[in-house]
């Protein structure tokens, strides 16, 4: 869930003033995971590391499926599938589904009136790839109603081979724990729990709640009547499928204007940014050995892949 790459955060005057130049631009370079403190703490896949341990995953995956009796898997090219991560045949979704996966939603007005609230960006280099039933179920260690935990008389190992690729590569997991419900068990956990946090206080500051209600206040004098933006990109009438409505790209595009006219996205940055900079100056110590030791697994990948040349 979630890996990413180191970006600066707010902090030249050059790009404050190139901001002022062009207020949607800047608006748009906020909007991304990578502008933020915390995102330094959570790696970045398509970096060289991030593929050295893709690729390590999927060679130790790849043997392991050969111990559990999947005699394709002798002749399975690695290179062909380790940026992707298993779905499990019949399930991948297709069409166009609405989200975004931007901190803050829509914030180009003319891509908005054109996509809707359907504004997600794909990669086709790291697309899902679908299996079968009892591959994905061995690979993963995900098992749904029915399944085996053995494949062909071997125990499944826990959280599949890829899981057990994982561990060998990085060490025992960190203690798993919960976030907004959700459980949180990866490698990266603690980084992606204090984002949580920090953007829960974030929203109770009365400047954030301020930013709301400008924002909605613009909102309404367009004719539409959405607390914050928050409510208006998960309006369920959004999610009843097929592509998005012209009710919904009229809605999309007032809710980007609106966020550019009242300087929603960089006034929200800057309240988060903040918390962020707080939870990562208490857990220093704690997020340093995290990134410690996803340089370690770096290497151990690298000897990996190295043994396989």
């Amino acid at each position: 869930m979630l890996p990413l790459t180191l970006t600066g955060l707010l902090a030249l005057s050059a790009c404050q003033l190139a901001g002022q130049d062009d207020p949607a631009g800047e608006a748009h370079r906020l909007n991304a995971m990578q502008s933020f403190p915390l995102h330094a703490y959570i790696p970045d896949p398509a970096s060289d590391g991030g593929k050295s341990i893709g690729k390590a995953q999927w060679i130790l995956a790849k043997q392991c499926m050969v111990r559990l009796d999947f005699s394709g898997f002798r002749t399975l090219q690695t290179r062909t599938v380790e940026s992707t991560y298993p779905v499990r045949q019949g399930t991948l979704a297709g069409g166009d589904r609405a989200g975004d996966d931007s901190p803050y939603g829509v914030d180009d007005p003319e891509r908005a009136a054109e996509h809707g609230y359907h504004n997600r960006r794909t990669d086709d280099s790291s697309q899902p790839m679908e299996w079968p039933a009892d591959q994905y179920v061995a690979l993963t260690g995900s098992f749904g109603s029915g399944d085996s935990r053995s494949a062909h008389g071997h125990a499944i190992p826990e959280g599949g081979c890829l899981g057990q690729a994982t561990r060998k590569i990085y060490g025992a997991p960190p203690k798993a724990t919960k976030v907004n419900g959700v459980k949180l068990s990866g490698y990266y956990s603690l980084a992606l729990e204090l984002w949580y946090e920090s953007n829960k206080k974030a929203r109770k500051d009365p400047d954030w709640k301020k930013a709301d209600r400008d924002w909605s206040a613009c909102m309404k004098k367009e004719g539409f009547h959405y607390p914050d933006p928050d409510k208006a990109s998960l309006d369920s009438a959004w999610f009843r499928g097929g592509g998005p409505s012209g009710k919904e790209k009229k809605t999309a595009a007032a809710d980007a204007q609106c966020k550019l006219d009242t300087d929603y996205i960089a006034t929200v940055h800057a309240i988060e940014s903040g918390a962020q900079k707080t939870v990562i100056r208490r857990h220093k110590k704690d997020l340093d050995d995290m990134r410690a030791a996803d340089e370690r697994a770096v290497g151990n990948a690298r000897t990996i892949i190295g043994k396989q040349a």
